[in-house]
C-alpha cells in the first residue's frame, strides 16, 4: 500500500501542491523459471497490477481511478558471498478510466547490493530508469535494509533524480515481515 505525501515548497502556491494520497493497491505474482546454484543466478517472470486510487481530497469520487499493468522479467546474480546484482525490466501500461487513455512506458531497474556478513542487512544502490515516448528519466535510490527482529526488517530508501524534470528528492521506508520457516 504505497502512500505519497507532498510538502509545501518555498515560492510555490499552496493550491498547486498535489493532495496526499494512498497511491493504490498493488498485487503481484512471480514465477522463478530458472535457478542455477552453481553460478548463483536466477531468472523470473512476473506480473504486478496496481489499482490506482483517488487522492485524499477527492477520495471515493471515484475510488479507483485507473489500473496499471506491469508484466516484468527479473534476473539476479550473487557475486561471491556478499555482492548481489538484480535487473528488473518490463513495460508499464497505465489505464485511466475517466478518459480511456492507455499510456505506456518501459522500466529498466538495475540494483547493486552489499550484504553485511552474518546478517540479512544490506546497503546498495538502485538505478530506476524510465523510457517514455523518447524521453528518459533516471532516479538513483541509495538504500539499506536493517534487521529489527528475527522476522521484522526495515528498508530505508532515498530517491535522487538525475534531472529534476518530473521528480524531486524523495524517500520512503518499507516495513518487511518474513514469517519463520
Amino acid at each position: 500500500l504505497p502512500f505519497t505525501f507532498f510538502s509545501e515548497q518555498k515560492g510555490v502556491p499552496g493550491d498547486s501542491i498535489p493532495s496526499n494520497q494512498l497511491d493504490g493497491l498493488q498485487l503481484a505474482v512471480q514465477w522463478s523459471f530458472y535457478v542455477n546454484e552453481k553460478i548463483a543466478t536466477s531468472m523470473a517472470l512476473g506480473y504486478l497490477n496496481e489499482f490506482e486510487l483517488s487522492d485524499f481530497d477527492s477520495f471515493g469520487s471515484p475510488l479507483i481511478k485507473g489500473n496499471v499493468y506491469n508484466p516484468f522479467f527479473v534476473i539476479a546474480r550473487r557475486w561471491g558471498n556478499n555482492f548481489h546484482t538484480l535487473v528488473y525490466t518490463g513495460p508499464v501500461m497505465e489505464h485511466i478510466f475517466s478518459t480511456g487513455d492507455l499510456d505506456a512506458s518501459y522500466d529498466l531497474n538495475i540494483s547493486f547490493h552489499y550484504m553485511v556478513p552474518g546478517t540479512e542487512n544490506f546497503i546498495g544502490l538502485e538505478l530506476n530508469q524510465i523510457f517514455d515516448d523518447g524521453d528518459f528519466d533516471m532516479t538513483m535510490r541509495p538504500q539499506m535494509r536493517i534487521d529489527l527482529t528475527e522476522t521484522v526488517r526495515i528498508g530505508i530508501v532515498v530517491g535522487i533524480p538525475v534531472e529534476r524534470e518530473d521528480e524531486r528528492l524523495s524517500g520512503f521506508m518499507r516495513l518487511i515481515w518474513e514469517p519463520e520457516d
